[in-house]
């Protein structure tokens, strides 16, 4: 009877990993402890904790002796086992893992481009052209395809189906004051929900890009650029009204601003940009 029952739950083990590794739950099999370090030696915290700036000096910076030591091979070192990832090894990620994976690389790859001209610009908009924006430049080497900054977000984040969470414009960083703080770590897929909800609060609590003025709610142009992202029912919501009224305490609004919010009664204005490049230098 023991021996029975044991050779039951061995088989009931094996069936659930098998069916865990069928439904793409399985261990992610890259790490990025070697970004996460990065962003932790070289993100600085300004605006009273509200935002963050890039020592891009210092990642740029390679040992003269040419050995293969010094921050910027570190940061190469990354891209590379980020490229290296097949589409094949991905689709058997978890969704939380893909995630992470996908706004990591955005950020590693838009510090990429601000590096291959770096320090002459002060802005990310420099690298493109009339004719065509930074975010289409095709030069990153992603699951198989050569992509662009637009891809990645617009396509394999925004446009997969996949993820469907508005709070990834918190964490997708354009390399520009206007945007919110790059984060001074790695995400992770296991704790990705929590990392994305530290962002939205940050970024709503930054009287800089959201606050209540003069008897508005001004907020960032993010808002509404992707304002369909934040409507489309993602934890319920359908409005715009609806998610700031969820984050009012973050956005400082009153009890009467959160009322009038919800009637519709409190005017909502999107505030320019600043696209001046996030150096920290």
């Amino acid at each position: 009877m023991r021996i029975a029952m044991m050779k039951f739950w061995l088989v009931l083990s094996m069936s659930l990993i098998m069916s865990s590794a069928a439904a793409g739950l399985i261990a992610e099999p890259m790490s990025h402890a070697q970004w996460d370090s990065l962003l932790k030696m070289h993100v600085k915290t300004i605006d009273n904790g509200h935002s963050t700036a890039l020592d891009y000096a210092g990642l740029a910076r390679a040992d003269s002796s040419g050995n293969g030591d010094g921050d910027r091979y570190d940061f190469e070192h990354y891209l590379e086992q980020l490229s290296r990832i097949t589409q094949t090894e991905f689709d058997q990620w978890h969704q939380d893992h893909q995630l992470a994976f996908l706004i990591n690389a955005y950020n590693a790859f838009t510090v990429a481009l601000i590096l291959s001209k770096y320090p002459d610009l002060d802005s990310i908009k420099e690298l493109g052209s009339f004719f065509s924006s930074p975010w289409k430049k095709r030069f990153i080497k992603l699951l198989g395809k050569t992509r662009s900054l637009d891809e990645i977000e617009h396509q394999l984040i925004r446009g997969s189906g996949r993820y469907n969470d508005p709070r990834i414009h918190f964490a997708v960083n354009c390399a520009s004051i206007g945007c919110p703080a790059l984060r001074a770590e790695a995400y992770v897929g296991d704790r990705i929900d929590q990392q994305l909800q530290d962002q939205t609060k940050q970024f709503l609590a930054d009287p800089s890009r959201n606050r209540v003025k003069n008897g508005r709610l001004e907020v960032s142009s993010i808002f509404k650029w992707y304002r369909e992202d934040f409507e489309k029912g993602w934890l319920g919501f359908h409005s715009l009204e609806g998610f700031f009224a969820v984050y009012g305490a973050d956005l400082g609004l009153t009890e009467q601003h959160t009322a009038a919010l919800k009637a519709g009664n409190l005017d909502i204005e999107f505030l320019d940009y600043d696209w001046r490049l996030n150096d920290a230098n």
